[in-house]
């Protein structure tokens, strides 16, 4: 197992460049996918190993119920630093299932709480609420139930006709494009390494810049989209919003910049030879090298225990 079972832990540092970079050079599809399977896959790879510390640790408490010889020092070496890498991972194991259990938990709610107040709309793809706050969000939805698009009459009202169709194109987007699920995933990713959390950030982003983009199109004019998401910040801020994202949520600044500019290249992945893609590429080696560390890990501790188990 060697330091190799420390690597997944600290491999997310290489995803750092391409999380910003994404954001200015991929279109906000691609970079949305591409930034939540690498967020996915090094926090699954972090866990493991943390996993995998857990077990010398308690191997080496006293009454703890593994076998006696799983804590002989043959299985020990196998785990450079054992003393104290052992022990100190158990803490923080549960710390990491506890943060996202947590996180799991809340997104549930919130979404359970939301379809609840909207009971008495059922049936409806739109539900338009007696508000004079101005916000509206997706509201994906539960088991077979379709999601649907929330909006009070206090944004209506403000929006005109072309902005208001903007608004349910980019709403719409979201719900289409299982942002929800992507978010979800890079929050959890993120609470299970604090290294992720840009990628986290940058995701917030782009699956923004991602319903914007499919806005633009359904509407026809990206000035249209820009100005109702700016319109929409403007009168929106300091108004207490529901939990969930909102039409106005993320970086608007760069959002309204980017629909100012023409639209983004569709390629999936950048060349090798600009800055973003040498990005890409050392995100997908860093993700590569802990995949492959955490399975090396792995593979070498089961038959490590293996070996030292009773027959």
């Amino acid at each position: 197992m060697g330091v190799f079972v420390f690597l997944p832990l600290v491999l997310p540092l290489t995803a750092w460049p391409i999380a910003r970079l994404a954001e200015q050079h991929l279109h906000p599809r691609p970079a949305t996918r591409l930034l939540t399977w690498v967020a996915a896959v090094l926090a699954a790879c972090s866990t493991l190993c943390l996993a995998l510390l857990v077990v010398v640790g308690t191997a080496q408490l006293p009454g703890n119920p593994l076998p006696d010889a799983w804590s002989d020092p043959e299985v020990r070496a196998a785990l450079p630093y054992d003393e104290i890498a052992g022990p100190a991972a158990i803490p923080a194991l549960l710390a990491v299932l506890v943060s996202c259990a947590g996180t799991a938990v809340r997104h549930r709610q919130v979404r359970r709480r939301s379809a609840r107040a909207l009971k008495p709309l059922r049936g409806r793809a739109v539900a338009v609420l007696s508000d004079s706050s101005p916000y509206a969000y997706a509201l994906p939805g539960t088991g077979r139930r379709s999601g649907r698009v929330v909006v009070t009459t206090g944004m209506l009202s403000v929006l005109e006709p072309a902005e208001r169709r903007a608004l349910f194109a980019h709403e719409r987007a979201h719900l289409t494009g299982r942002h929800h699920r992507l978010l979800l995933a890079v929050q959890l990713a993120a609470r299970a390494n604090p290294f992720l959390r840009p990628l986290r950030t940058a995701v917030t982003c782009t699956a923004e810049r991602w319903a914007d983009e499919e806005a633009a199109v359904a509407v026809g004019s990206r000035r249209v989209v820009a100005r109702a998401v700016g319109k929409a910040a403007l009168l929106s801020a300091g108004t207490p919003g529901p939990a969930l994202a909102g039409f106005a949520g993320g970086p608007v600044p760069r959002r309204v910049a980017a629909l100012l500019e023409p639209a983004p290249s569709a390629r999936i992945w950048p060349p090798v030879s600009t800055t973003a893609g040498l990005a890409a590429w050392g995100a997908a080696v860093g993700t590569t090298a802990s995949a492959l560390s955490s399975a090396n890990s792995a593979v070498t501790l089961f038959l490590v225990l293996r070996a030292a188990s009773p027959a």
